[in-house]
């Protein structure tokens, strides 16, 4: 594979670059190979990233370099890359934050080296009001994966108990998260 290419995503051009890049080093897994992945597992991963503000962490030069968190969407985007807009508490600004809503958008992003992709618990519609709740559960010794899926189970039969379904994830090299569907109108308070 070419360490330069331009791809047409849907009918858009990108230009992609640094395809031999490992960003896996453990692996041997290449930026090309991610963007592949991405293409692969788009039909299921795009609906639950359409019309969620995005926060993208970028690893440049792999999951073993350095790595930065970027939440206002790259002023160099493609102008087809759509934002939304909004307000940061702690910055005292709008801030205009990516929307992974079409393939063309996430190819762009895996290009970014954008290995991990945060998005917000609301819609860009009403970003004040979450549609869905996450309990992170990282264990820290001595706790083991073993320990956090007990109590992610412990977790689940008590928001069963509440009439709330939730769903379990692997998160990271050793966590579970668990998404909680909010279906009645909730705020962040």
């Amino acid at each position: 594979m070419a360490d330069k290419a331009e791809l047409t995503v849907e009918g858009r051009k990108l230009p992609v670059s640094n395809l031999n890049k490992v960003l896996y080093p453990k692996a041997g897994f290449t930026k090309g190979q991610v963007i592949d992945y991405y293409i692969r597992i788009a039909p299921v991963l795009l609906p639950h990233l359409k019309d969620r503000p995005l926060t993208m962490k970028r690893y440049p030069n792999g999951v073993d370099g350095m790595f930065f968190y970027e939440k206002n969407c790259p002023s160099h985007r493609p102008n087809w890359v759509k934002t939304a807009k909004v307000w940061s508490h702690g910055n005292q600004k709008d801030m205009f934050y990516c929307l992974a809503q079409d393939l063309p958008t996430l190819v762009w992003a895996a290009n970014l080296a954008d290995l991990e992709l945060h998005t917000s618990l609301a819609r860009k519609k009403d970003v004040a009001k979450p549609t869905m709740m996450v309990f992170d559960l990282d264990p820290g010794p001595p706790a083991d994966i073993v320990q956090c899926c007990q109590v992610g189970i412990w977790l689940r039969d008590l928001l069963a108990e509440m009439k709330l379904k939730s769903w379990a994830k692997t998160s990271g090299s050793k966590g579970l998260q668990l998404y909680v569907p909010l279906n009645t109108p909730a705020t962040f308070d």
